[in-house]
């Protein structure tokens, strides 16, 4: 049988897939479709993470396809009727790279109420603007409000709640009455609400046309003056525009974006020179630990998917929320 990877994973889980399998791994693939469409014409199993389109015209491909292994949670690049359709299992990593988004959030919040780590340049340039970078904030005591209360959601809260955080949460899935809400301390609350009390609000929802632009001027509005907001979901929840316009205007204490409308950032874009917002590349789930974390479980469930069920397997994921 044949596994096609074509976006970059641990070489041990590639190493591991190639004991029991024909591997074609290329972590370049996905930029060359044509190679990709060859690779695809006999593999019984494919390995991507965020940037191969599954769409009709790559499955049509791939006619001997039985499994799309995600490395990674979002499905939002991943035809998933089409796959049900063939009959394609699609199996994300879900839960493996929880942890790594949870600290991001949580370091990124830090950063930016203390407001003191964009001054490198200014210091090293014979500035010394010590009396307004002494006016940063404490993360003890502040409000995080999560909208969206998953399994990233709740990790979050816990790491928030260890540094004295009173956590709000968000999630429409949720009734206020969830045992959940009394097992991880945090408090249901209306995304309104939340966004009035929060100093930092963090996003953890998919992006759905409910979600698109959901942090648009209006609710941005509601935010707390000087709050800061975090979004590691989805690129289209945030209304970059109207981010950038509350950032210029002083509404908003800082925010940081690992996730855009447009992956690549087009130059040019209006996120640019924009004051006390930090971008990343997408990469908040993206660490060390969790890529071999990722990687283990995409490589194990897609060969027992192949391969048929086995009995007492050890999964090294397991202590992963």
């Amino acid at each position: 049988m044949k596994i096609t990877i074509c976006e970059f994973m641990d070489e041990k889980s590639v190493q591991n897939l190639r004991d029991r399998f024909d591997v074609t791994y290329d972590a370049r693939l996905v930029d060359r479709p044509q190679d990709l469409a060859r690779a695809l014409e006999s593999a019984d199993a494919l390995v991507v993470r965020n940037r191969t389109q599954v769409n009709a015209a790559l499955l049509a491909a791939a006619p001997r396809l039985r499994v799309v292994g995600r490395l990674g949670v979002g499905l939002d690049n991943i035809d998933v009727a089409a796959c049900e359709a063939r009959g394609i299992a699609v199996i994300p990593a879900t839960g493996a790279n929880a942890l790594a988004v949870a600290e991001y959030v949580i370091a990124t919040s830090m950063m930016l109420l203390r407001g003191a780590y964009l001054s490198s340049a200014a210091v090293a340039a014979g500035q010394w603007p010590r009396p307004q970078l002494s006016e940063g904030r404490e993360t003890a005591g502040k409000t995080l409000g999560l909208v969206g209360f998953g399994g990233i959601g709740r990790l979050t809260a816990q790491l928030a709640q260890a540094l004295g955080m009173r956590v709000l949460a968000y999630d429409p899935m949720l009734d206020a009455g969830a045992d959940v809400w009394r097992a991880t301390g945090a408090s249901c609350s209306s995304l309104d609400d939340l966004l009035r009390a929060a100093d930092v609000v963090s996003l953890h929802v998919p992006l759905t046309e409910s979600t698109r632009n959901l942090m648009d001027d209006s609710r941005i509005g509601l935010m707390k003056q000087g709050a800061v907001l975090v979004n590691t979901a989805r690129g289209g929840i945030v209304d970059e525009a109207a981010l950038a316009r509350a950032l210029r205007a002083g509404r908003l204490a800082g925010a940081a974006l690992d996730v855009f409308e447009r992956e690549p950032v087009p130059a040019g874009s209006n996120l640019a020179d924009v004051p006390n917002l930090v971008l990343t590349p997408h990469i908040g789930g993206v660490t060390r630990e969790s890529n071999e974390r990722v990687s283990a479980m995409i490589a194990e469930r897609v060969a027992r998917r192949l391969l048929g069920p086995t009995t007492n397997e050890e999964h090294p994921w397991q202590h992963v929320a």
